[in-house]
C-alpha cells in the first residue's frame, strides 16, 4: 500500500477535517473553566514556589498540557459542538488523562471497544463522526473509516506526523526504520503502520543487542523471537539491517533516543566506513519539543533539595512515566498518581510503579517542614495538579502564611 498517497488522498477528501470548525473562542472559554487553575497560575507567578505552613511546593518550570494536547482536546470539543446530533466515536483515548476522557464520555462521545486486544469497529456506521486522537491512528484504521464513509476529525499531534514523514523517507530509500518506542503504544503502532521495514527497540539495552548483531552476527532465531512483536512482517535481521534510519515515539526519554541514534551511527560507520555512512544510516530530529522541555525541567527540579516528588498523569502515559523514571534514577521518594483520589490519607498513597504495577505505600508524607516537588505529564490539566496540591496542604493542616 502506498501510505503516502493514501494519506494525501484522504486529506483532500470532504470527509476529512484537521482545522477545527470555527468554534474556537467558545471552546477556549469552556476549556479554561474546566481545566485551568488560578492556584497554578499563582505558583507560576511566584517563581514556581508556594509555601503554606510546613509545606513548600516546588513546581517544575515546564509541566502539564502541551500545545498538541490542548489542540486535540479543543478539536474534540469543537467536534461535539459542530455535530450536535451525530454519533461521534473516538478510536482511542483522546489523551492519556482519565478526567479528560471521562468528560468526553459525558459529552456522548463513544470510545471504540477493544475485544481480545483488537478494536471492534463494527458499530461504526456510514456518516458517523470519528475522532483520531493526539497519538494518531494506524493507516489501516484510517482506511477502514474512509471506506465506511465516516467523517474523520484528525487531532494527531504535528510532532507525531513529523515522525510519520520520517519513516516515509526511510521507506523511499529502502531503509529499515529503527523506532525507539513501546510496541504496544498506539503512537508507535501508528508510526510503524506508515513504515516499510521496521524494528522497534524499547531501550538502549535492546538497541545494543541489535547493534551487536549488525557487527558480529548471532542467533537469527533468538533475534526473531526477541522482537517477534516488534518488527515488520517477514523481517530478516541478516538482510534488513544493512541500511537503517532512526525514528522514535515522541514521548520517550530524549537522552536515550539520542544515545540510540549515536549508537547506530557509530555501528554503521564501523561496519562499513565513514565515507559510506550516508548510504547505510539516516537520522532526523523527531524528539518532541514539549517532551524535551518537560524532561529538562524535571532534571532541573530533582537537583533541588526535595523531600518527595509527586508526578501526576495517566498511568498509561508514556511521557509521564519517563518523568517518574528521572526521579527514581535519583533515588528520590516519588509517587506517580493520576488523580487526587489516589491520595488515600496522610499515611497512605496509591501509585503506579515503573513496571506498571499499582501499589499502596504508607508513611509517604513526612512530618514537619517539607519541600514537595510537583510535575505532571503533557496530558494533565492544571486543575488536576491544583487538586493534588490542595490535598497535600489539607493533610498537613497548614494555615496559609502571609
Amino acid at each position: 500500500m502506498d501510505t503516502k498517497a493514501f494519506k494525501r488522498a484522504l486529506q483532500h477528501s470532504e470527509n476529512y477535517h484537521r482545522r477545527g470548525f470555527g468554534h474556537q473562542e467558545e471552546v477556549a472559554t469552556q476549556l479554561h473553566s474546566e481545566y485551568q487553575s488560578s492556584l497554578i497560575q499563582e505558583i507560576r507567578d511566584k517563581n514556581y514556589t508556594l509555601t503554606r505552613g510546613d509545606v513548600t511546593i516546588r513546581l517544575a518550570e515546564a509541566f502539564g498540557f502541551c500545545w498538541g494536547v490542548e489542540r486535540a482536546v479543543a478539536m474534540a470539543y469543537e467536534t461535539r459542538k459542530h455535530f450536535p446530533l451525530e454519533k461521534i466515536w473516538i478510536t482511542n483515548e483522546i489523551i492519556h488523562n482519565p478526567s479528560v476522557n471521562q468528560r468526553l464520555r459525558e459529552m456522548q462521545v463513544g470510545f471504540i471497544p477493544v475485544e481480545a486486544g483488537q478494536k471492534d469497529f463494527s458499530m461504526v456506521e456510514s456518516g458517523d463522526v470519528v475522532i483520531l486522537p493526539a497519538f494518531g491512528a494506524s493507516v489501516q484504521e484510517m482506511q477502514l473509516l474512509n471506506d465506511k464513509s465516516c467523517k474523520i476529525v484528525d487531532t494527531t499531534c504535528p510532532w507525531v506526523s513529523k515522525v510519520w514523514n520520517t519513516v516515509e523517507k526511510h521507506k523511499k530509500v529502502d531503509c529499515t526504520s529503527i523506532i525507539h518506542g513501546k510496541y504496544k503504544h498506539e503512537e508507535t503502532i501508528a508510526t510503524s503502520s506508515f513504515a516499510g521495514k521496521y524494528l522497534i527497540v524499547l531501550n538502549l539495552q535492546e538497541a545494543e543487542y541489535v547493534a551487536d548483531y549488525i557487527l558480529n552476527g548471532g542467533n537469527r532465531e533468538e533475534f526473531l523471537a526477541k522482537f517477534s512483536k516488534a518488527c515488520s512482517s517477514g523481517f530478516d535481521p541478516d538482510k534488513d539491517l544493512e541500511k537503517v534510519g532512526i525514528a522514535n515515539q515522541t514521548t520517550m526519554l530524549k537522552g536515550e533516543t539520542e544515545q540510540i541514534g549515536k549508537l547506530f551511527e557509530h555501528t554503521m560507520m564501523k561496519k562499513y566506513n565513514p565515507a559510506e555512512l550516508n548510504q547505510h544510516f539516516q537520522s532526523f530530529n523527531t524528539i518532541c519539543d514539549a517532551t524535551q522541555e518537560r524532561q529538562d525541567a524535571m532534571l532541573e527540579l530533582v537537583e533541588e533539595k526535595l523531600d518527595l516528588m509527586i508526578v501526576i498523569g495517566g498511568f498509561n502515559s508514556s511521557n509521564t512515566s519517563h518523568l517518574q523514571e528521572i526521579a527514581v534514577e535519583r533515588e528520590l521518594p516519588s509517587y506517580h498518581i493520576d488523580s487526587v483520589e489516589r491520595i488515600l490519607s496522610a499515611d497512605s498513597i496509591e501509585h503506579c510503579q515503573l513496571n506498571g504495577n499499582i501499589e499502596i505505600s504508607n508513611q509517604w508524607l513526612p512530618e514537619g517542614k517539607i519541600v514537595v516537588g510537583i510535575t505532571s505529564g503533557a496530558s494533565t490539566p492544571d486543575k488536576v495538579v491544583e487538586d493534588v496540591i490542595e490535598k497535600i496542604f489539607e493533610l498537613k493542616q497548614s494555615p496559609v502564611t502571609v
